[in-house]
């Protein structure tokens, strides 16, 4: 199984950050994550991760930093999670690809069912 580069946008908003549920219908349905998505070939990071967070929440983000990088691996999947600091720059938040999306307080992150490739990014921020 090849690996894939995945983008992920921690979006961080006065003390929040902004999660999402997935769709119910993909692969770890329902559970919790950081936005984000595949990066397609010939894209750069940057670019992966502003398209995909205008494409699921049509809206426009600042990418900032990077601040981890997750191998994540299971029957289904084999990944590289590349986590990116980001901060909303314009749009309307709507969801075109989540369930729900959620702004939760570092405190909170405990009460959500956070995919597995996310876990250990969480204890970073």
């Amino acid at each position: 199984m090849k690996t894939k580069d995945v983008v992920a946008a921690i979006i961080k908003k006065d003390n929040s950050y902004l999660i999402a549920q997935r769709n119910k219908n993909k692969y770890m349905g329902l559970k919790w994550e950081f936005p984000g998505g595949q990066v397609e070939p010939n894209e750069t990071f940057h670019e992966a991760l502003s398209r995909e967070i205008q494409e699921e929440l049509n809206i426009y983000i600042n990418v900032d930093e990077k601040i981890a990088e997750e191998k994540y691996k299971d029957d289904q999947i084999n990944i590289i999670l590349h986590y990116y600091l980001c901060s909303e720059k314009s749009g309307t938040m709507r969801l075109n690809e989540h369930e729900s999306i959620a702004w939760i307080e570092k405190k909170d992150f405990d009460k959500y069912a956070f995919v597995e490739g996310d876990g250990n990014v969480l204890s970073l921020l």
